[in-house]
């Protein structure tokens, strides 16, 4: 199996570079900032966004001070969005750390991801790269609707799979497709190959994504978040979507009006999680994600070998296999 230290190996001296490049962005005069700011990054998680900019920079080109700018604003636009999910979500821990919110309170978590957007907004006008603050913008925009999209169908509960589809490409998949655009971007002005990026990456997000909600149904104990927590939270995705359209009507009320509560048992959690295992919600999810990841495989059939276009196949299936 795939892991990311081998997948980095191609750009391995320009991630480290990179950590530079970041630390030195992110310096601030203000006491409070600067201790928040460092409690955030010493924890990062896998940066996997920005290794997506590199790995498709280099892909279509050789990396400059562009990609640095890409992968800069791609990580703080990323962070930023998680910080502020943590306050709406009121979520005490992110990655196995007590959240900001939860460390300083939900007012200085909102002005600490606010002071990330704008920074991450500031350094590419700094470095005159409307191009790329275009393309995270769109994908920004994208997501907050992708995000009250799935808000209101989860109130009524009527999320059929082409709505599900809708809403991991509005979320997860633009962002990722902004991560392959922008490191496209920042080494070809290609209109054809930065639209090649940006499809490889929205197919790899909408194969994350169905891993991620596989995860929950798995229950390894690896995933950072508990078995059945998407159940719990009232989610609706593709396991659940499609082994309730194959249920008698009874069983799916059953499942529905469980689903529907907002305390639900450990008992309960453990039967919607049978019931999705029983009518073949999580095979059919796993062979709709290997659609995606083939379809982008695909993509990166009609590069010329490289040892980075072996670690951008790599990436597709660490992203598809992984447990956590």
């Amino acid at each position: 199996m795939s892991t990311l230290s081998s997948i980095k190996k191609p750009v391995e001296k320009d991630m480290a570079a990179f950590e530079d490049y970041f630390s030195k962005t992110m310096r601030s005069e203000i006491p409070l900032l600067k201790i928040v700011l460092n409690y955030i990054f010493r924890r990062k998680g896998k940066q996997m966004r920005p290794l997506l900019v590199f790995l498709s920079a280099r892909l279509n080109g050789e990396i400059c001070e562009a990609t640095y700018v890409a992968a800069t604003l791609i990580e703080l636009l990323h962070t930023a969005s998680l910080v502020h999910d943590d306050v709406v979500d009121d979520a005490e821990e992110r990655r196995g750390a007590l959240s900001v919110n939860a460390l300083w309170n939900s007012k200085i978590a909102v002005l600490v991801g606010d002071y990330m957007l704008s920074k991450g907004l500031l350094i590419t006008v700094e470095k005159n790269r409307y191009d790329m603050l275009e393309i995270v913008s769109e994908a920004v925009k994208s997501m907050s609707e992708g995000e009250l999209l799935q808000i209101q169908k989860a109130r009524k509960l009527n999320i059929k799979e082409e709505d599900y589809y809708k809403i991991i490409s509005m979320k997860t998949a633009a962002f990722i497709a902004a991560c392959t655009a922008c490191g496209a971007r920042s080494v070809t002005e290609d209109t054809d190959t930065i639209m090649t990026m940006k499809d490889f990456g929205e197919n790899v997000g909408i194969a994350f994504q169905i891993r991620d909600d596989l995860l929950d149904y798995e229950g390894n104990g690896l995933t950072g978040k508990a078995p059945g927590n998407d159940i719990k939270e009232k989610k609706i995705t593709l396991p659940l979507i499609y082994s309730l359209e194959q249920s008698p009507n009874s069983k799916k009320r059953h499942i529905l009006s469980i689903v529907r509560n907002k305390k639900k048992t450990k008992a309960e959690i453990t039967e919607v999680i049978e019931f999705v295992s029983e009518y073949g919600g999580m095979q059919y999810a796993e062979l709709r994600m290997n659609q995606f990841r083939d379809k982008a495989l695909a993509i990166l059939d009609s590069y010329a070998d490289s040892e980075v276009k072996d670690s951008m196949k790599e990436f597709v299936f660490y992203t598809t296999t992984r447990n956590k």
